[in-house]
């Protein structure tokens, strides 16, 4: 059996302010062992999930190498949803029959809204 992508491990300088971030603009539900460093964030929805772990001092947060995309059939009705609760996406960029929007977590990591799962092809 090959492995399957489940998790992905998030470094931020403040833990409660990303999952407060996560819980509250995609629906994610905060998991924390009292003996662990790290806190799962899961979502009802399936997908993957992201652990939150606390980032050394000699961590650089804010990677622009990575980009979360959370797929989303209404990305402007996303948007306005969550502006009415504080997170503004950047412009709606049209591509090859699907549209996405840019935004930053609090620890300056790229997320992005995107109808890409739902593009007739």
């Amino acid at each position: 059996m090959e492995p399957i992508l489940n998790r992905i491990m998030l470094y931020v300088r403040d833990v409660q302010a990303t999952c407060v971030f996560y819980e509250r603009h995609f629906g994610f539900v905060s998991e924390k062992h009292a003996d662990d460093r790290v806190t799962e964030l899961g979502s009802a929805n399936g997908g993957a999930i992201l652990m939150v772990h606390p980032a050394g001092k000699g961590v650089k947060t804010g990677q622009v190498t990575v980009k979360l995309v959370f797929d989303t059939r209404d990305v402007e009705g996303f948007k306005e949803k969550c502006m009415a609760q504080g997170l503004k996406f950047g412009a709606t960029h049209k591509a090859d029959g699907y549209s996405f929007a840019n935004a930053k977590d609090p620890d300056g990591n790229v997320i992005s809204i995107s109808s890409r799962a739902f593009a007739c092809r």
